[in-house]
């Protein structure tokens, strides 16, 4: 006997990779170019040229030994420190190296934050619309997820249902802003709000911890800022990836950073390293963990994802769509036309056009639009766009 949930997981594939693959098959099939595949968060913008210049000069300067050998499991330290610098400059929280632990992308950061934290039964309270894989995380880790709507039409946290979810169980909340698959950022209000919510628990000796995913940080438009969670709450750990900021998805390359205000720190971290050896999440990638150390800070051009929202949303909302306009991400959540998100997308394919049903991500009656594609195909797409929601009317 095999573990049966792992042969199903493993069968069958989340919605949106589904999707991808659909659209993989069907691009062979009509052209490329007639297939407007919205599925995959896959940034279509080039890393910052710093990125390759990096990497180039890793690999002809330093020693090829040190290059692609193992650094300590928790990552090398210069590349730690080269973290804790650049998070104590842009938001003051002091915190060390020692409490920072490079990882295989935002994913792993997860998994293994979960690990570390969660016992058998632990609840995990997450806003929903979130990300599909959420649930896959808590449940492997032993808990189980408790989505809590955000509010109609805003998706922002709806702090009174969280109170309410809370249950001596509530070990943690995992948050996601700027939210895949909405683009919301959550406002500094509603952050204080659920930290006033969380110390009042602490204080009746319940200790929850705030979980951040945190791989969008950077995209945000309009000068819009996202609220870092360590100044507001001091049971905090953020989860963080490099791959949308840097546009590095395939290489996997991210950290774990936890609050050196945490009442109990450094045996968190003990647990983070814990976790990530037992998953056999160690050492993440060399070469990347190099490259980081010289690139932080930077970002890619995130103005083509600004061009592309305003695109959507104008034309979208002139066809009588009803969008969430999104301040963050390159996602932008749209009202189904009809109240079943599975049919509405479904009927999408027959003009080519491949949306996300948001009923995996907790919410009927939305789809995901990923935007973070060519300008050329935004446009392309929108004759398409327009014929679908006539096809409504008539």
């Amino acid at each position: 006997m095999i573990n049966e949930t792992s042969v199903q997981l493993g069968s069958v594939r989340s919605v949106i990779r589904e999707l991808f693959e659909y659209g993989k098959k069907r691009k062979a099939q009509i052209g490329e170019d007639n297939v407007f595949d919205f599925s995959l968060g896959n940034p279509s913008v080039a890393p910052p040229e710093e990125v390759n210049k990096a990497l180039i000069s890793i690999l002809q300067e330093e020693d090829e030994v040190k290059v692609h050998g193992y650094t300590s499991a928790q990552g090398d330290f210069s590349v730690r420190k080269a973290v804790s610098d650049y998070i104590n400059k842009n938001f003051g929280a002091n915190i060390s190296p020692d409490l920072i632990y490079m990882t295989c992308g935002a994913a792993a950061s997860l998994c293994i934050t979960l690990n570390a934290l969660l016992c058998e039964g632990d609840e995990v309270i997450t806003v929903a619309p979130f990300f599909p894989e959420y649930r896959v995380f808590v449940e492997h880790a032993r808990g189980k997820l408790v989505p809590v709507m955000g509010e109609e039409g805003s998706f922002q946290p709806d702090l009174d249902a969280i109170k309410r979810a809370i249950t001596p169980s509530t070990k943690a909340i995992l948050l996601n802003s700027p939210n895949n698959p909405s683009g919301i950022v959550y406002t500094e209000d509603k952050i204080k709000g659920l930290c006033k919510i969380l110390q009042e628990c602490k204080e009746n000796g319940q200790t929850i911890y705030l979980i951040s995913d945190e791989p969008y940080r950077e995209l945000t438009y309009g000068g819009v800022k996202v609220p870092y969670i360590m100044n507001y709450y001091a049971e905090s750990l953020v989860c963080y990836s490099f791959s949308k900021s840097l546009s590095l998805p395939g290489e996997r390359i991210g950290y774990i950073a936890v609050s050196p205000r945490m009442s109990e720190a450094a045996k968190v971290y003990a647990a983070i390293c814990g976790a990530g050896r037992a998953l056999g999440y160690v050492c993440a990638p060399s070469l990347f963990q190099m490259m980081v150390k010289k690139v932080i800070g930077k970002t890619s051009d995130v103005s083509v994802y600004e061009r592309n929202r305003d695109t959507l949303v104008s034309a979208l909302t002139s066809y009588g769509y009803e969008v969430v306009r999104p301040d963050g991400a390159f996602y932008l959540f749209v009202k189904t036309l009809e109240e079943n998100s599975d049919a509405f997308a479904e009927r999408a394919k027959k003009y080519e056009l491949l949306l996300v049903s948001a009923k995996s991500f907790g919410v009927e009656g939305y789809v995901r639009i990923s935007y973070c594609v060519s300008p050329e195909m935004i446009e392309k797409s929108l004759p398409a766009f327009k014929a679908l929601a006539q096809s409504y009317e008539k």
